[in-house]
């Protein structure tokens, strides 16, 4: 997918969603509707998402539009971490997911890592505050990713509903990744804390 055009249909479907939510008037609220679809137009264009199911999506988000939260789960054994085979796609990630509304983030992190591999962990510090339409490969929605490293307590490995296998792994012999929600630049950081724990969060 092209970021440019991504970032288009971010910002008019985010002015008609702003658009819906405050405006009394009916000419305008229809005008902002058809920018929505317009949106969905778009999407169905570049990718594999109809215009259908982009609209259905839309109507689930009310309201101001703001970034979702991506939780993730850095667990350091052995100088080797702790990743998750998706189901999804078949590829690699640190444990984690979206944000659920009344949870504190780390307790996110936390449970997160404990559906997804079988092990008990205590989150211990935020390593990295990140914008993740910066990373490729693009999606629509905007998202933050918070990455939490994580001291090991409990627990042994199971796979759950969303995960094929669980595994550690050195830097240096990564697994296939799934950059979205995984990419080797995180894991580095993830590391770099490890070695130098006054190391300061990174933060775009």
């Amino acid at each position: 997918m092209s970021a440019k055009w991504i970032q288009w249909a971010q910002e008019i479907f985010s002015m008609s969603q702003a658009g819906l939510t405050y405006s009394k008037n009916e000419f305008d609220i229809e005008r902002y509707k058809r920018l929505q679809e317009i949106t969905a137009e778009m999407i169905e264009s570049q990718s594999e998402v109809s215009k259908e199911s982009a609209l259905e999506s839309f109507s689930m988000q009310a309201g101001y539009i703001t970034p979702k939260i991506d939780v993730r789960g850095a667990v350091i054994r052995e100088n080797k971490i702790l990743l998750i085979q998706e189901k999804a796609d078949g590829k690699w990630a640190m444990p984690g997911g979206w944000a659920d509304l009344g949870n504190a983030p780390a307790s996110v992190a936390e449970r997160e890592v404990w559906e997804e591999s079988g092990y008990r962990v205590q989150a211990e510090k935020v390593i990295a505050v990140i914008d993740a339409n910066r990373i490729e490969p693009m999606e629509f929605y905007h998202a933050f990713k918070i990455i939490f490293l994580c001291s090991l307590i409990g627990g042994e490995p199971q796979v759950s509903h969303e995960t094929l296998a669980i595994g550690f792994f050195d830097l240096n012999d990564l697994p296939p990744l799934s950059i979205y929600r995984t990419n080797e630049e995180m894991l580095q950081e993830v590391f770099e804390h490890v070695k130098d724990p006054s190391r300061k969060t990174y933060f775009d």
